[in-house]
């Protein structure tokens, strides 16, 4: 493994909408400053991913400055979304998670509900520090995360990609790639490294940040969505369950919790520490 260092950084203000890819981020005990802070649930209050509504994936959130978000979507008028004040909280459900967070208004209501033709509602996570800890199972005591899937940030490295893409590419549905990173909708991409030496790690620190590596993520429809046209195919599942089968997950990518505050920037060295 040669120079390992950070490629890009993406943030998703709204979970499961098409995110930003800043130059530079801040690092928060609960992810990236800004990233998946949204969410939207249905009618009963579950929320709502690209599992349910793969047309997520056409709507964009742009991060503002205080936290709001700026959506649009083809079809719709672009709105700007004001984060709600924290008069009182709603329950949500997210992968079994009981969580609170504030309603936006009916305007963004309505605007994610004529983008999806479903009735959904728009929610902010105003407390990440308390709403909802990290799965106890591979968190330590006091670790949050906001609507990620379950932990603060998820790792993909190029040189993995590269290698999955090369077995997609011998197998029955090598038409469908080669795949893109965004497949798997990460907040770091890191090059440098060998194909699949993630798998080895148990800390890193990119710039003077450091990270526990807690798990590898276990992949799911999503990945076979393409996020430009919100269509669906047989990859990368159908070659991941061949080679990358690990306690019944299929597995691209590695789960981080961040050990400390600081920014992190495109270009930064990526240390493995262990």
């Amino acid at each position: 493994m040669g120079h390992v260092q950070l490629l890009s950084i993406h943030v998703h203000p709204v979970k499961a909408f098409r995110g930003q890819a800043p130059r530079e981020a801040v690092v928060e005990p609960w992810g990236l400053a800004g990233d998946r802070r949204w969410a939207l649930i249905d009618d009963g209050g579950k929320v709502v991913t690209q599992r349910q509504q793969p047309r997520l994936a056409l709507a964009a959130a742009e991060l503002l400055p205080g936290g709001g978000v700026r959506l649009s979507a083809p079809g719709l008028e672009p709105l700007t979304v004001p984060v709600p004040e924290p008069v009182g909280t709603v329950s949500m459900e997210i992968f079994r998670d009981k969580v609170e967070g504030v309603l936006a208004d009916d305007t963004a209501h309505a605007w994610c509900s004529a983008h999806l033709g479903a009735d959904v509602r728009l929610v902010h996570m105003d407390d990440p520090a308390t709403r909802r800890p990290v799965d106890p199972g591979y968190a330590k005591p006091g670790e949050t995360v906001t609507f990620a899937d379950g932990y603060p940030l998820l790792a993909a490295t190029t040189a993995s990609l590269d290698a999955l893409n090369s077995l997609i590419a011998q197998g029955e549905h090598a038409a469908e790639g080669p795949l893109p990173m965004n497949r798997f909708r990460p907040n770091l991409v890191l090059a440098g490294t060998d194909p699949w030496a993630e798998d080895d790690w148990s800390r890193i620190v990119v710039g003077e940040v450091g990270f526990r590596v807690a798990k590898p993520c276990g992949r799911c429809v999503v990945t076979t969505t393409d996020q430009g046209t919100a269509t669906r195919g047989k990859e990368p599942l159908h070659t991941l369950g061949r080679h990358r089968r690990l306690g019944g997950k299929l597995i691209f990518g590695q789960n981080l919790v961040p050990l400390g505050h600081g920014t992190i920037r495109v270009g930064d060295p990526v240390r493995v520490i262990a």
